[in-house]
């Protein structure tokens, strides 16, 4: 019988008791299982870096979990996410059912597929990285706090501090980092896959060519005006493929290199890594296998 490993975050949004143990009877059916529970931050990548005897690795928690864990595993791994946090960007990505059992179905009969990952400063990252606006974003959610149960606040509370970021400024960016061979930009956007991320349940379309199995894809606006907000908002919920010319694109990239006029937020699967005055981003291709039900399927 094969050999499995899940982790499990148990203050995930999706994670409860019930789903938990639906889980583990599902796995159990079909391999060895261990599971192990997280206890703070981090402990995910420093469990991760002693599975290489277990045929998979089965995540069940949000995309920090799996950003976590990614960040611990050898080239490998074979790595099955079971969709636990509230927007599960690369499970919904990836084409794995959102009921978490029902998941375990899907994956244990999917197969594997080679994909690459994103570096920012080292630190790897599964579907998307950024700095200035969307980090900034992320880290005024952090700072509301994370409830009682250890879950972060919902969709409502990320459009509530967008548009507060947006009136803070007056609509407003100016170029503040230099990208290295493009030129000067107000904020970055760096995706590993497609799509960046999702608004509730709408996909949001920022870079429509960005695909798991090749490099890095860049977006970065050279600056932002009120007027233009309605159209960088069209972009990203339509995804078209259009070309504006205030905006720096990149596709299928082996390294991003960024100089920020001053320290910027710096975000990586949705985690704030602080203020960064530089910032390398590069792809390290082929760097773990990741079971994908919707193989073959998963542009949105």
């Amino acid at each position: 019988m094969n050999r499995a490993t899940l982790i499990v975050n148990p203050f995930a949004s999706g994670v409860t008791e019930e789903r938990l143990a639906a889980v583990e009877r599902e796995l159990r059916r079909r391999a060895e299982l261990t599971v192990i529970l997280t206890e703070r931050p981090e402990h995910a990548t420093d469990l991760a870096r002693g599975l290489e005897r277990s045929d998979a690795v089965y995540v069940f928690g949000g995309d920090g979990l799996l950003n976590e864990v990614l960040n611990g595993l050898g080239k490998d791994a074979v790595v099955g996410v079971l969709p636990g946090g509230r927007t599960n960007v690369v499970a919904r990505a990836l084409g794995v059912p959102l009921d978490p059992a029902s998941a375990v179905s899907a994956l244990t009969a999917a197969p594997p597929l080679r994909i690459s990952l994103g570096r920012a400063n080292g630190r790897r990252f599964a579907f998307a990285a950024g700095i200035g606006f969307d980090a900034e974003l992320v880290r005024r959610i952090d700072r509301l706090g994370r409830r009682g149960d250890g879950r972060r606040p919902g969709d409502l509370a990320f459009t509530w501090e967008a548009a507060k970021l947006l009136a803070g400024r007056r609509g407003r960016y100016q170029p503040a980092l230099e990208i290295e061979g493009f030129g000067r930009a107000a904020f970055a956007l760096v995706a590993n896959g497609y799509p960046y991320s999702y608004a509730g349940r709408r996909p949001l379309r920022i870079a429509p060519h960005a695909r798991f199995e090749l490099g890095l894809d860049l977006v970065a606006p050279q600056r932002l005006a009120p007027r233009a907000i309605p159209r960088f908002v069209g972009y990203a919920f339509r995804g078209g493929g259009e070309v504006a010319k205030d905006v720096f694109y990149g596709h299928d990239l082996d390294r991003i290199e960024m100089r920020c006029d001053r320290p910027m937020p710096l975000q990586v699967d949705g985690e704030d890594l602080g203020d960064s005055d530089s910032v390398i981003f590069q792809a390290e291709r082929d760097a773990v296998s990741i079971l994908a039900p919707g193989a073959g399927t998963l542009r949105v």
